[in-house]
């Protein structure tokens, strides 16, 4: 099943927001405006931070950020590419037709601070298969929903999916005994 995900367009504005009072040196009571964003928003100072840090993305990159295309935690890592290797990265992810997971965003990252990542390398990395693809299989609502009453819950759904499945290997197995 898949989970919806929240918007974190506007939470990310108001990041924004408290990046520049932090730039010119906004503090209340002692507090850093991140620490202040960070109660009043219900997340933590890190995460905060991490949104902070996904300002250093190219606008492409922040753009995929904002339609999901990207997670955040890949985006944080991609964050610390240089302008030009992240210029790279679109290409060689339009290229692969491929997003990068946090593996493989995490060894761009390391490749790049050694000062060896390319754009062959780049194509080489986002053209591998992820464990993700190889291990998840999903289905939207609308594909399910038409089979289950309106009554049923997505976690319903999933657990009558699964004793449907047990139902039919069971079957086989008994098909094949004979």
């Amino acid at each position: 099943m898949q989970r919806k995900e929240k918007d974190n367009r506007p939470l990310r504005r108001l990041v924004v927001y408290s990046l520049t009072c932090a730039q010119v040196g906004h503090k209340l009571d002692g507090k850093k405006s991140r620490d202040i964003l960070a109660e009043q928003v219900g997340q933590s100072k890190n995460q905060i931070q991490r949104y902070i840090r996904l300002t250093e993305l190219i606008p492409e990159l922040m753009d995929m950020v904002d339609e999901k295309k990207i997670a955040l935690n890949p985006a944080y890592e991609l964050s610390f590419l240089k302008k030009e290797e992240q210029v790279d990265l679109l290409d060689a992810m339009d290229s692969e037709q491929a997003t990068p997971s946090l593996s493989q965003a995490q060894r761009l990252k390391k490749y790049s601070q050694e000062g060896h990542l390319t754009l062959d390398m780049m194509r080489v990395i986002m053209g591998e298969e992820k464990k993700s693809d190889l291990d998840r299989v999903t289905f939207t609502s609308d594909t399910l929903r038409k089979y289950f009453p309106k009554s049923y819950t997505p976690q319903r759904m999933q657990e009558t999916i699964i004793k449907l499945l047990e139902a039919w290997q069971k079957k086989r197995q008994r098909d094949q005994e004979r």
